[in-house]
């Protein structure tokens, strides 16, 4: 069986290794969180991310027990996890006016 690598306890994605995760495998989980099966709902990419927890719009991503991001729609356990539904809240260049403004 495929795996999917979860850093921390807190994370609600996992990460694809080994071998690309075709739609409809089940996938494991290891790491800090194991025991946990996951049927993947599209192809997931080598180093790519899988939600093992359903993930509400707004919602942070979380990977490394750190939020990577925020969800832009509903994401179900299963899903890809990657830019057509997480925004970024790191580095952003069009937030940089108004992370300036807030730092003053």
């Amino acid at each position: 069986m495929k795996k999917i690598f979860v850093v921390e306890k807190e994370d609600n994605v996992g990460t694809a290794v080994g071998k690309l995760i075709e739609a409809g495998e089940t996938v494991a989980t290891e790491g800090r969180v194991t025991g946990l099966e996951v049927v993947a709902h599209a192809d997931i990419p080598y180093g790519h991310k899988v939600a093992i927890r359903p993930i509400a719009q707004g919602e942070q991503v979380l990977k490394y027990g750190l939020s990577i991001g925020s969800a832009t729609e509903d994401i179900a356990v299963g899903d890809y996890v990657h830019l057509h539904n997480v925004e970024s809240n790191r580095g952003r260049g069009d937030r940089y006016a108004e992370e300036k403004e807030c730092a003053s």
